[in-house]
C-alpha cells in the first residue's frame, strides 16, 4: 500500500471515529440533567460509542463546576447531577485513528460562560489554515473569551491526535503567545477552549481514576500481571479507567503497577480559585483553504 494510501485510510478512520463521537455526543447531552447518575451517563456512553463500531479513546470525562479534565466516574461511584456547570470530554478511536470532542452542559445558570468557549472555538475554527501559526489562534481564543469578561485556561492546551496516541504536536494555547507552530495540510488537531470565571489556571487534586501506560515491566502479582496484559493488548498507550479493567481487586492492581512506574496516572484538574470552568472542542483535519471538522454531524 502506498503513502498516499495509507493516508488516504488514516483520514476516514479519522472521520469514522468523529462521527460517532459526534452522535454519541449529542445523545450524552440528553442524559445530563439533574438527578441523572454521573457512573450511567458514563457507562452508556462508552458502550453507545462500541455500539456504533469505535472504542472510547479514553474514559468519559465528566468534571463537574471548578473541575476542569480527567473527572471520570469511579466503579462504585454514586454522584448524580444537581446544578452544576457540567462539561463532557468523549474520545473515540477506530484502530487507534482518534477524535476527541467536548461540550458544557450548563445546569447552573450560567449560559454565558458556556457560552463563551462555544464562541471562541468557533472564532478559533475559522482561524485555522496551513501557515497560521497555533499563536495566532490562541490569540482569539484569549480575545473572545475576554470579551465575554472571562478568563481562558492558560495552562490547559489543544493538542494533536497522533495513532494511538491522545495528545502529540503541536499544542494550542488558549492564549496569544509569540511563538507557534504553523499549521500543515493533513494536520489533525483538537481545538478546546476553556473559559472561567476565576484566575484561568488549573492545579491537580487529589482524585486519579484515569491512567495509562507508561513503561514496559513485569509484576509478581496474579491481578496485577492480568490487569497489564488487558491494558497491553486492549487499550496500548491510551488512557483507561480503572473501572474498565476485568481483573479482581482492579484498584490494588493499579496501584501495584503505578509504584512500579509502568503506569502513569491523571489527576483531576480543578480551576485554582474553585471558580466554574467551561470547555468546548472539536477535532479537525487541516485542508487546504481550512479545515475539516470531523466531530460535527
Amino acid at each position: 500500500m502506498t503513502d498516499v494510501d495509507l493516508d488516504a485510510e488514516q483520514y476516514e478512520k479519522n472521520r469514522e471515529a468523529g462521527e460517532i463521537l459526534a452522535q454519541v455526543r449529542n445523545e450524552a447531552v440528553e442524559k445530563v440533567e439533574v438527578g441523572a447518575s454521573h457512573l450511567e451517563v458514563a457507562e452508556w456512553a462508552e458502550d453507545r460509542i462500541r455500539e456504533l463500531g469505535g472504542e472510547p479513546a479514553f474514559p468519559v470525562n465528566i468534571s463537574i463546576d471548578e473541575e476542569a479534565a480527567h473527572a471520570t466516574p469511579s466503579i462504585d461511584d454514586t454522584s448524580t447531577f444537581g446544578e452544576d456547570m457540567v462539561n463532557l470530554d468523549i474520545g473515540v478511536h477506530v484502530d487507534g485513528w482518534l477524535a476527541d470532542t467536548a461540550v458544557t452542559v450548563d445546569l447552573s445558570g450560567n449560559p454565558e460562560l458556556a457560552e463563551a468557549s462555544e464562541e471562541a472555538l468557533e472564532a478559533a475554527l475559522d482561524t485555522v489554515a496551513p501557515g497560521v501559526e497555533t499563536g495566532e489562534v490562541g490569540a482569539v481564543i484569549e480575545d473572545v473569551i475576554e470579551g465575554y469578561g472571562y478568563n481562558p485556561v492558560v495552562n490547559l492546551t489543544g493538542h494533536g491526535l497522533g495513532h494511538w496516541e491522545q495528545h502529540t504536536p503541536p499544542n494550542i494555547p488558549n492564549r496569544a503567545v509569540d511563538q507557534g507552530i504553523e499549521f500543515e495540510v493533513g494536520d489533525v488537531v483538537a481545538i478546546e477552549p476553556f473559559a472561567t470565571d476565576g484566575a484561568g489556571k488549573v492545579r491537580e487534586g487529589s482524585d486519579e481514576e484515569i491512567f495509562a501506560l507508561e513503561n514496559d515491566g513485569s509484576v509478581r502479582n496474579r491481578q496485577a500481571r492480568q490487569a497489564l496484559k488487558q491494558i497491553t493488548d486492549e487499550f496500548r498507550t491510551l488512557p483507561f479507567a480503572t473501572r474498565w479493567l476485568d481483573t479482581s481487586r482492579a484498584e490494588m492492581a493499579v496501584r501495584r503497577l503505578k509504584q512500579q512506574n509502568i503506569l502513569h496516572g491523571y489527576p483531576v484538574l480543578k480551576e485554582e480559585d474553585g471558580c466554574l470552568v467551561s470547555q468546548k472542542e472539536h477535532t479537525i483535519i487541516v485542508t487546504e483553504d481550512g479545515c475539516e471538522v470531523t466531530t460535527e454531524l
